[in-house]
């Protein structure tokens, strides 16, 4: 999803986190004691972090997504409102230095009706079902390139170039950032269809 590398967190800043957190959990808590948080600043949203939280002692792995500011804990649920909210109120601050790093957060962190759009970038992002061959990775390989700006539009909005996958479709597509953080996709071409791949296409 980003860059930059995770940090982990020690034990004392865990049970401080994880009571917060479970205030807003519904259905199964995290056992402090069972609990790896890691951390990243995110340079969009000055003075918040991610938390990647989990509990992989439990069965299915517990495992929840979090933006932090001090005292204030914003749940990821799936839908781009808690995305929107933190927007409004960090407020974002979007640059061509971070509008990529945000897209990514966006898609790694939002469904659609119909799934997933994952953006990728490399076959090492792809989970296949069996390893291609040499030959059909120089095929896949032509066809994925990195998430990139293509153009600065009027009133700041970004236009980006991906390549992203819906369950088995490997297509192309331009994303448009607003200022506020609104992201639209459009242009939709695709470029490979029933792909050898599993359910959940890419790890990130």
């Amino acid at each position: 999803m980003f860059q930059e590398a995770f940090k982990k967190l020690d034990i004392n800043e865990v049970a401080e986190i994880v009571d917060q957190v479970n205030k807003q959990v519904d259905g199964s808590l995290f056992d402090p004691l069972e609990t790896t948080i890691l951390t990243i600043d995110l340079s969009f949203y000055p003075e918040y972090r991610f938390l990647d939280i989990a509990d992989h002692a439990t069965s299915p792995p517990l495992q929840r997504y979090v933006l932090q500011k001090g005292a204030d804990f914003i749940l990821l649920d799936w839908t781009y409102r808690p995305i929107y909210k933190i927007n409004e109120k960090a407020p974002i601050a979007l640059n061509a230095n971070n509008v990529l790093d945000y897209t990514r957060f966006f898609f790694s962190n939002v469904r659609g009706r119909h799934g997933r759009f994952l953006i990728t970038e490399s076959l090492e992002n792809i989970r296949w079902k069996e390893e291609p061959s040499p030959a059909e990775r120089k095929s896949y390989g032509k066809l994925v390139q990195p998430l990139k700006i293509i153009d600065k539009l009027k009133h700041n909005v970004f236009k980006l170039e991906a390549r992203m996958m819906l369950k088995d479709t490997l297509f192309k597509a331009d994303i448009y950032v607003e200022p506020n953080g609104k992201v639209v996709l459009a242009n939709h071409e695709i470029l490979l269809e029933k792909m050898p791949v599993l359910d959940h296409v890419t790890h990130q």
